[in-house]
């Protein structure tokens, strides 16, 4: 069973930067896209960046390119969320998730999320 433990949300003023983990353990993730979705109050959940495991490609939101980074550490089984540029519009939760096979931004898709991380950006 995938278990996703993410870590590293807060408050933090605009302009600021924050960077989220999400540690990963349950099986081997070398067929995984492991991604990160957000959800903020009277909102659906919204795909931010998601990466392949194994290759390390990464595709990332255009609310979020330029601003946002995904990265992993297979050694640590941890994938991160370095979020740059922060703006009160980021305000949210923040799920990381995986699905075995190719990334795509629908969240239906994702068998396995986490419990979530509170990201809040005061303006």
């Amino acid at each position: 069973q995938v278990h996703l433990v993410e870590s590293g949300g807060g408050l933090v003023q605009a302009g600021g930067s924050l960077r989220l983990s999400c540690a990963a353990s349950g099986r081997t993730f070398s067929s995984s896209t492991m991604g990160w979705f957000r959800q903020a109050p009277g909102k659906e959940r919204e795909f931010v960046a998601a990466i392949i495991w194994s290759r390390g490609v990464t595709y990332t939101a255009d609310s979020a390119k330029g601003r946002f980074t995904i990265s992993r550490d297979i050694a640590k089984s941890t994938v991160y969320l370095q979020m740059n540029s922060l703006t009160p519009e980021d305000t949210a939760v923040y799920y990381c998730t995986e699905r075995e096979g190719f990334p795509t931004p629908r969240a239906q898709e994702y068998d396995n999320w986490g419990q979530g991380t509170q990201v809040t950006v005061s303006s």
